[in-house]
């Protein structure tokens, strides 16, 4: 259910995350790294900098780092800017009415998949998907 676009803004900041603290690394070295186009890359994670999930600095020594720790990222701040999960509330078959009270031929199983996902999203956090976990390094 996640874009390319989502993985790849996932990828990037988990390849952040396994760096050392205060490095900073070019949008070209993450984009081959996780096999992103580079311009596209770039655009993407400028849009994460604005989201305050990284932060950016220009010049010699600069590029991209995690803007805070990655135990206190979700993987749904990483992926709202993108696929607006937030929205998913409408119905799912496009109908103008779908509510409790007149559910679509779906409606009721498509609430537990879709609360089910967004709450895998807002329990994952970007320290879970490093190898090894963060929280394991001594």
């Amino acid at each position: 259910m996640i874009s390319k676009t989502g993985i790849h803004a996932i990828r990037a900041l988990t390849l952040l995350a396994e760096l050392p603290e205060g490095t900073y690394v070019g949008a070209g070295a993450i984009a081959k790294t996780i096999g992103a186009p580079p311009n596209y890359l770039g655009k993407l994670l400028q849009l994460l900098t604005r989201e305050n999930l990284v932060f950016s600095q220009k010049g010699l020594g600069g590029g991209f780092r995690l803007a805070r720790n990655p135990e206190t990222i979700s993987l749904l701040e990483v992926v709202e800017p993108i696929e607006h999960v937030s929205r998913w509330s409408g119905c799912i078959l496009g109908r103008n009415i779908c509510s409790d009270v007149n559910p679509c031929a779906i409606h009721n199983r498509w609430g537990v998949v879709r609360n089910a996902y967004i709450q895998l999203l807002e329990e994952t956090r970007i320290s879970d998907l490093v190898q090894p976990p963060i929280s394991t390094i001594k």
